[in-house]
């Protein structure tokens, strides 16, 4: 019912205040104190099961039943949070690859013929995909709950992780900066990054000469030269689109890095063209980014950044900007 009512409101307002009321009902029956952390396993899951965890993954899309056994395998964990009364239905669950040090390309983690890492040997914990499954439960939060049992149960399992990441997307960036693109009121973009970029698209001759439509092909990829001349600009806007970059409550404009911020993460690391898919050049460009939980400062990053909106940075980062 609320998932109707959330496509309703949008063009009926008077819908919002029902809306309202079951968001907050489904707010107490689906707290997080009720909800079970079920490890999604290929030999002990049911095929029903799996064939939903395909239907709901949101981030990277399951291409195959041999993709998903992949996404399964002894370097891989996934976790789901159940509540009893729905056992067959994820609420949201994350995939984790167990691996040395951290991963900065999407296509090369979920490579299936990529050799099987013992993960006993593995130092790093990449959570690359965190889906939510139940569009009636939008805007009522698990993730961040998810994420700390997560870390708690491989911490228990496997004692060498020393290292909790993500390997995430950066959904807004290239529909912020073509807007900065058109009117840049800050100067972000000089005349040398203009003339490169307006050259760029010239060369690969971009539909309707915009930025989205340029970054949203593959030949200039594989343009060498056309990518050590994007490169230093592309870097140094997205880290300011993700670190400087505020709403009118003083947060983080993008929703994956406010999700990551809330929840105590680091910004970390900016990986180039670490996702080469349709969508990941269409949204950033193909960039990622590695968000690190520092379990030793989760609490303190989180506060600062709930009270007063103070985003914590590595210094790779800081120095970009």
């Amino acid at each position: 019912m609320r998932a109707m009512l959330l496509r309703l409101t949008r063009q009926d307002i008077t819908m919002l205040p029902l809306e309202q009321d079951l968001k907050y009902l489904l707010r107490s029956w689906f707290d997080v104190g009720f909800l079970e952390l079920r490890r999604i396993t290929w030999n002990f899951t049911s095929a029903a099961l799996m064939e939903k965890l395909i239907a709901y993954e949101a981030v990277h899309m399951i291409q195959s039943w041999d993709d998903l056994k992949n996404r399964l395998d002894s370097d891989r964990r996934c976790f789901a949070y159940f509540h009893p009364k729905m056992p067959e239905e994820p609420l949201i669950f994350v995939e984790v690859a167990l691996v040395s040090g951290l991963a900065g390309n999407v296509q090369m983690l979920l490579d299936e013929e990529a050799p099987l890492q013992d993960p006993e040997t593995a130092d790093t914990a990449i959570f690359y995909s965190i889906s939510n499954a139940q569009k009636g439960l939008s805007g009522i939060s698990f993730g961040n709950f998810l994420i700390k049992r997560v870390v708690t149960e491989l911490s228990g399992e496997f004692k060498g992780l020393k290292t909790f990441s993500t390997l995430s997307p950066i959904p807004g960036f290239i529909e912020w900066l073509e807007n900065i693109f058109s009117d840049d009121c800050n100067g972000l973009l000089n005349v040398s990054d203009r003339h490169t970029l307006n050259e760029a698209m010239g060369s690969v001759k971009a539909r309707q000469n915009r930025l989205s439509s340029f970054f949203s092909e593959h030949a200039w990829t594989e343009d060498e030269s056309l990518n050590a001349k994007l490169k230093p600009i592309l870097l140094r806007t997205v880290a300011h689109y993700l670190v400087v970059e505020k709403n009118k409550n003083d947060k983080a404009i993008d929703p994956v890095a406010h999700f990551h911020l809330t929840n105590g993460a680091v910004v970390e690391r900016l990986n180039w063209l670490g996702d080469t898919s349709n969508k990941g050049l269409k949204q950033s460009a193909g960039i990622m980014i590695n968000y690190v939980y520092d379990l030793a400062t989760i609490d303190i990053n989180h506060e600062a950044y709930a009270d007063g909106g103070k985003i914590t940075a590595s210094s790779d980062i800081l120095s970009l900007l």
